[in-house]
């Protein structure tokens, strides 16, 4: 375990000059971004966290509902010759290196489409897609666009996720046997999402189905990147309304269990959490590890007790989105395996496979190219 400890914590001194000495150097030449919607509540932490950095600037947004756009140029001093109120008109306008969706799930496509045919990048929020469908139509664009599309998990930057990968990929806890995942909150409703917000949570064509797609997704990214892109041979799922007078179009409440050959994962994913969560437990053949929040890990090798250590800092640009966003687009780099456009058409065939599964009962088995029955 000492040598475990010094594993985990090795390098932090390294890891954060090297993290800073990176944004140091590429902060010199800002990204030039676009808005493609503002109905999406994360953009909110997106201008709070990243309007005034000096490494990326905000040169359009579009948004057809004018009332909203007013709110965002009130709440944060926007300029209003930043807004427009077409995405396509303003793609043609501005030219930004990357687009930045902020949009419900369901438009995820359109965006994706009309940024390919101009060549731009894309970084949504997750989930990539509603349907299995709508995921291959936006890789199919990304491809003849030759653009690169990627989505944004909170959890992608976690420490402790990083760390539980690491002690999959070097063996110290052996192959994974089963891995269990816990993502959601108490509600959207329940903790007061902005209204455009929970507008199209609760709309099953625009957001999915309910806490399955919203918090669903989390857990399929996870498991797909600790399974280095290997699809799962079946998805069975339960979904619940346990709240209908709150949530009367979508489920609250679901669970998704992937197996593979040899391993198995439990997706749980609600809106009936007493308290936030996203964490996940992954046990192999010879240890375990626990992540907690988002800088620690509980892990128990083989002949030894449990001990919860500090996760090492995550290296740049892996370690945040816009980060990553500039790597890519102005450095050539290559997405991370958990925001990558190939792991996300994986999450999108499990989540529409698990949506299947729910209102059919019954198991849906997957082929190797992603087909599924």
């Amino acid at each position: 375990m000492k040598q475990l400890f010094s594993t985990l914590l090795a390098g932090f001194l390294l890891m954060s000059l090297t993290a800073s000495d990176a944004q140091t150097s590429a902060g010199s030449q800002p990204i030039k971004v676009a808005i493609a919607g503002l109905t999406h509540g994360h953009v909110e932490g997106f201008f709070k966290k990243y309007l005034h950095q000096p490494d990326i600037q905000v040169i359009a947004i579009a948004e057809p509902d004018q009332q909203l756009a007013a709110r965002y140029a009130t709440e944060f001093s926007l300029d209003k010759s930043l807004f427009f109120t077409d995405l396509k008109d303003m793609l043609q306008k501005t030219h930004p290196q990357a687009v930045l969706a902020y949009t419900n799930t369901y438009d995820h496509r359109r965006v994706v489409e009309l940024s390919a045919r101009h060549g731009i990048p894309v970084m949504m929020e997750k989930p990539m897609a509603v349907t299995a469908d709508d995921a291959h139509a936006i890789a199919e664009a990304a491809r003849k666009g030759n653009i690169q599309v990627m989505v944004n998990y909170e959890t992608s930057w976690y420490r402790s996720n990083h760390a539980a990968y690491e002690l999959v990929h070097d063996k110290s806890i052996g192959d994974i046997r089963k891995v269990v995942v816990h993502d959601g909150h108490p509600g959207p409703q329940e903790i007061n999402v902005q209204p455009e917000f929970l507008a199209w949570l609760i709309d099953p064509k625009l957001g999915g189905d309910g806490a399955l797609h919203d918090f669903g997704c989390y857990g399929a990214d996870l498991m797909t990147w600790l399974m280095d892109g290997q699809r799962p041979t079946s998805v069975t799922a339960v979904a619940q309304r346990i709240k209908p007078e709150i949530y009367p179009r979508v489920d609250d409440e679901a669970t998704i269990i992937l197996t593979y050959p040899k391993a198995q994962a439990i997706l749980q994913a609600s809106w009936n959490w007493p308290f936030d969560r996203k964490d996940m437990e992954v046990y192999g053949q010879t240890g375990y590890v626990f992540t907690v929040r988002h800088d620690d890990v509980r892990v128990r090798l083989k002949g030894e007790e449990e001990k919860q250590i500090p996760a090492k800092p995550v290296a740049a640009p892996s370690d945040d989105s816009v980060a990553l966003l500039r790597a890519v687009v102005l450095d050539g780099a290559k997405p991370d395996a958990a925001s990558s456009l190939e792991t996300n058409v994986i999450v999108s065939e499990i989540l529409d496979a698990a949506r299947r599964s729910a209102s059919s009962g019954k198991a849906i088995r997957f082929g190797g190219d992603g087909s599924s029955r």
